[in-house]
C-alpha cells in the first residue's frame, strides 16, 4: 500500500441546521508514495482544501477511507499516529503561530507531543536551521515578513518530526520573494531529507516543480501525471477554468499557428530554448 492511501471518499459539509450541501468532496481516490513531491491543483471551491484536512484525520470522510501508512484515520486510537506521520501547514501562518517568540512558537508542537525538554531544543534548533531562520529565534513573529512567518510555521511542523507535509496554498498570501523563500524550503526538504510533500496550489509555476500534477474537479481527480503529461492537455485545463504555465501558454498559441513545437516548455529556460529553435 501507499503512504497515502485515499479510497474513494466522499464529503459534505453541514449547515447550521445540521442539513449537508452538496459534496465537497465526490469519490475522489488518489495515492502518494513516500518521498513524493505532488501538486495538488483546481479552481477555487473545487475541494483541495478538504482533502488536505483528510490527510492527517482533521476531517474523516462519510464514506470511503484514507489509510496514513496502513492506519485508517477513522480510527480514533491512531489519530494520534497519523497526525504525528502527516503535518499540516495553512494558508494564513498567523493563524499557525500561537507564541510571542519564534523559538517558542516551534517548540509548541514537541511540547504538546511529550518530547524530554532537551530534545525539543534540539528538534527547535534544527527546524529553524532548515527553513534558515535560526538567526530570527528570538525575534517576535509579527516582527517577520509573510514569507519567513510562513517559514516559522513550517519548522514548527518540523520539530514534530512528520514524515509528510501537507500545505494549503501556503504562497496564497506571500509576495513573489516569499514565495521563493517558502519553495525552496520544499525542495530542499524534499530532496535532501525525502520528505513527502504535497503542495496544494493555483500557481502553475509551483506546480511544476513537482514528481507529479493531479488536478481536482468538483470534488474528483480530474487528471493526473508528470507536470509536462499535464500541462499538456492545455484546452482539457482552461475547459475546467484552470491556467497553464506561461511557457505552455506560448507554445500551445505557436501550434495553433501551425508552428511546430516538438517538446512543451514548463519554464522560462525552455521557452527560451524553444523560441532559439522557432526563430533560426
Amino acid at each position: 500500500m501507499s503512504f497515502i492511501s485515499v479510497q474513494n471518499i466522499v464529503f459534505s459539509y453541514s449547515d447550521d441546521d445540521g442539513v449537508s450541501a452538496k459534496n465537497a468532496v465526490n469519490g475522489l481516490s488518489i495515492d502518494i508514495e513516500k518521498g513524493e513531491f505532488i501538486a495538488l491543483l483546481g479552481h477555487n471551491g473545487c475541494g483541495k482544501s478538504t482533502v488536505a484536512k483528510h490527510l492527517n484525520a482533521m476531517l474523516l470522510p462519510d464514506s470511503g477511507k484514507v489509510f496514513v501508512d496502513g492506519d485508517d484515520t477513522s480510527d480514533e486510537e491512531k489519530t494520534y499516529d497519523i497526525r504525528k506521520k502527516v503535518g499540516l501547514v495553512l494558508q494564513n501562518p498567523d493563524n499557525q503561530l500561537v507564541a510571542s517568540i519564534v523559538e517558542e512558537d516551534v517548540a509548541f508542537g514537541p511540547e504538546n507531543l511529550g518530547v524530554p525538554p532537551e530534545e525539543i531544543r534540539k528538534r527547535v534548533d534544527e527546524a529553524l536551521k532548515i527553513v534558515d531562520m535560526y538567526e530570527y529565534r528570538t525575534n517576535a513573529p509579527f516582527k517577520l515578513s509573510g514569507g519567513q512567518k510562513q517559514r516559522v510555521a513550517i519548522a514548527g511542523i518540523l520539530a514534530m518530526q512528520p514524515e509528510c507535509i501537507v500545505l494549503d496554498e501556503p504562497t496564497a498570501m506571500l509576495d513573489p520573494n516569499g514565495r521563493d523563500e517558502v519553495l525552496s524550503t520544499l525542495l530542499k526538504l524534499n530532496k535532501e531529507k525525502n520528505m513527502t510533500v504535497v503542495l496544494i496550489t493555483h500557481y502553475m509555476d509551483e506546480a511544476v516543480l513537482a514528481d507529479r500534477v493531479a488536478v481536482m474537479d468538483e470534488g474528483k481527480i480530474l487528471t493526473q501525471g508528470k507536470p509536462r503529461e499535464v500541462f499538456s492537455q492545455v484546452e482539457l485545463l482552461k475547459k475546467h477554468r484552470l491556467d497553464v504555465p506561461q511557457a505552455a501558454e506560448l507554445a500551445y498559441r505557436l501550434k495553433g499557428c501551425g508552428i511546430s513545437v516538438d517538446s512543451l516548455p514548463l519554464n522560462e529556460e525552455e521557452c527560451v530554448a524553444l523560441l532559439e529553435e522557432v526563430l533560426k
